[in-house]
């Protein structure tokens, strides 16, 4: 829990690194909360509660995107492949997927911090 909460303190932060575990835990727990969030919307008749949390959740997905891109030697633009379908999905997980980099212009690696 601690990683989702520490997202959102550096709510519009795009600037350092963030190792794979801290983005890894807020896709986690992002993905439980939006299930839950889902069927609690479904109980009470519409999605006021999922669209809400979504719309909160936007910046601080950008930036710990951008912080993990940063943390594999990219630049966080590299996040508009999400809108090529499909293929900008696969190819931005295979950049997610990967180790750490040591130090780059991004900041020291937090691996070894």
């Amino acid at each position: 829990m601690e990683y989702f909460l520490g997202a959102y303190k550096k709510y519009a932060d795009f600037t350092g690194r963030a190792r794979r575990k801290e983005f890894w835990m807020f896709v986690l727990f992002y993905f439980i909360a939006s299930i839950v969030l889902g069927i609690v919307d479904s109980i009470i008749g519409f999605q006021l509660l999922g669209l809400l949390f979504s719309l909160g959740s936007l910046i601080p997905s950008l930036a710990i995107g951008a912080r993990r891109l940063h943390d594999t030697g990219r630049s966080g633009w590299w996040q508009l492949l999400y809108l090529i379908p499909l293929i900008g999905l696969i190819i931005m997980i295979v950049f997610l997927v990967q180790d750490s980099h040591p130090d780059n212009e991004y900041g020291p690696n937090p691996k070894a911090v």
